[in-house]
C-alpha cells in the first residue's frame, strides 16, 4: 500500500467529498471507482502455481484507467516503445503551447469542444508556418499531449509538442530546418492567437459555447467583445525548449508527459484523515522543493478537474505522422535517409516477458521455493 498513495487519500475522504457541494460527472466518477479499487481484488486476481512446491500466488489485477497514477507506467514504456520506431534522422524540439488563466471558467465548461480545438490550433500553427520556404518549406512530425495540471494540481491548459526539425516535401525530399529552431517564438505566438480567438469569436457567434455560472456573464454579446479584446491584449508567450541529440532522447523524454496524470504517487510525502501534503517544485528556478498542504477534499476537487471527457485522446500526431498516412510516409522517408533508426523492441511481448525486459522483474519466480517455472492456472473475480 506504500505504492498506493492516491488510493489512501480516496479512502479516507472520497464519502467526505461527494456529500459535499461539488459536481461529479459520470468520467470522473468511474476515475474515482478505478482509483478506490485497483489492485484490490475488485477488477480480478490472476492466480499462478509452482508446479514444484505447490505454492499458490494471488496477483491482484489493475484498474486500467488512464486517470489512475498506478497503471501508467507499463502503458508509457510500450507508447515509447511504438514511438521509437517511428523516429527519423532529425533533430527535435520541444514546444509548448499554453492558454491564458482567463479562458479557464469556459474552457473547463466547454472541454471536449475547446480542448480538440487547441490541440488542432496547436498543429495548425506549427504546420502552416513550417510550409512557408522562409521557415522550413516542409511537413515536420508532431506528437502532441494535453495536459491541464500545474505543479500543484490547479487547472492550467497547455498542450506539449515534440516537432521534428526536418519535414517532408511535397516532391518527396527531406528538408532540415536550422539547429536552434526553425520558426521565431514571437512568429509562433501571433499566428496561435489569431487563430484561437478566430476560432473561439466562431464558436461564440455559431452558438456553441456553453456558459457555468463562472462566466455567466459572457452570453451578453459586450462583455464577450470586452473579454475577446482583453484576451488580444494579452501576450501568449510559447516556449521552445532546447533540441535533442537524437529522437531516441525526444522520445524518451516525451515520455515523461505522455501516459502523466496530475501528480504521481511519488510526490505525495503524507496523508492521513483529514490532510495531505505533497511535494512541488521551486517558483523560482533551481530553488529547493516546496511542500504544499492540501484537506483531503480539495485534493480530490483538484485531481478530479483534470480527468478527461470519455473517449477524448489526449495524445496526438500531425504532419507525417498523422495516423492515416504515417506509415506510407515513414516508409518513404526511411528510404530516402537510407534506414530506419531505431525497432521497438517490446511488440507481442507478454505481460511477464515485459516486466522482466523493462523492470528485470520476473513474476514467473515462486517466492517460496526459487522456481524459475510459476504457472498462470487461472483467473478469479470479486463484485466490485
Amino acid at each position: 500500500m506504500s505504492k498506493l498513495m492516491i488510493q489512501k487519500i480516496w479512502l479516507a475522504s472520497y464519502d467526505d467529498y461527494c456529500s459535499s457541494k461539488y459536481f461529479q460527472s459520470d468520467v470522473q466518477k468511474k476515475a474515482s471507482h478505478a482509483i478506490l479499487h485497483c489492485k484490490t481484488g475488485a477488477f480480478g486476481r490472476n492466480v499462478s502455481e509452482c508446479p514444484d512446491c505447490g505454492h499458490i500466488e494471488f496477483h491482484n489485477n489493475s484498474c486500467r484507467n488512464r486517470n489512475c497514477p498506478n497503471c501508467q507506467a507499463v502503458q508509457k514504456e510500450i507508447w515509447v516503445d511504438r514511438r521509437r520506431a517511428e523516429v527519423i534522422d532529425s533533430p527535435y524540439f520541444h514546444v509548448v503551447f499554453t492558454l491564458p488563466h482567463e479562458l479557464n471558467p469556459l474552457i473547463y465548461c466547454n472541454q471536449k469542444l475547446l480542448y480538440g480545438f487547441f490541440h488542432r490550433c496547436c498543429a495548425e500553427t506549427i504546420l502552416e508556418l513550417a510550409a512557408d520556404k522562409k521557415h522550413l518549406g516542409a511537413t515536420p512530425g508532431i506528437i502532441q499531449v494535453l495536459h491541464t495540471w500545474d505543479q500543484e494540481i490547479n487547472y492550467h491548459v497547455h498542450v506539449h509538442c515534440i516537432v521534428s526539425g526536418a519535414g517532408l516535401t511535397s516532391d518527396h525530399k527531406i528538408l532540415k530546418g536550422k539547429k536552434n529552431f526553425f520558426i521565431r517564438v514571437e512568429v509562433l505566438r501571433d499566428k496561435f492567437k489569431g487563430k484561437f480567438l478566430a476560432g473561439l469569436q466562431s464558436f461564440f457567434k455559431n452558438r456553441r459555447l456553453d456558459f457555468s455560472a463562472s462566466c455567466e456573464k459572457l452570453r451578453n454579446s459586450y462583455e464577450w467583445s470586452e473579454f475577446r479584446d482583453s484576451l488580444y491584449k494579452k501576450d501568449w508567450c510559447p516556449y521552445i525548449k532546447e533540441t535533442f541529440n537524437g529522437f531516441g532522447n525526444a522520445i524518451e523524454y516525451l515520455g515523461r508527459y505522455t501516459h502523466k496524470v496530475a501528480i504521481s504517487n511519488s510526490r505525495i510525502l503524507s496523508v492521513d484523515e483529514q490532510q495531505v501534503a505533497f511535494s512541488a517544485r521551486s517558483r523560482t528556478p533551481g530553488g529547493p522543493r516546496r511542500t504544499v498542504t492540501l484537506t483531503n477534499v480539495e485534493f480530490i476537487r483538484r485531481y478530479l478537474m483534470h480527468v478527461l471527457p470519455s473517449g477524448f485522446q489526449k495524445i496526438r500526431y500531425y504532419g507525417f505522422l498523422n495516423n492515416r498516412y504515417k506509415t506510407k510516409n515513414l516508409k518513404l522517408i526511411f528510404t530516402i535517409q537510407g534506414r530506419q533508426r531505431f525497432k521497438a523492441r517490446y511488440t507481442n511481448l507478454s505481460m511477464a516477458e515485459l516486466l522482466k525486459a523493462v523492470w528485470n522483474l520476473n513474476i514467473n519466480i515462486c517466492p517460496e521455493c526459487g522456481c524459475c517455472n510459476m504457472q498462470h492456472i487461472g483467473r478469479t473475480f470479486e463484485p466490485s
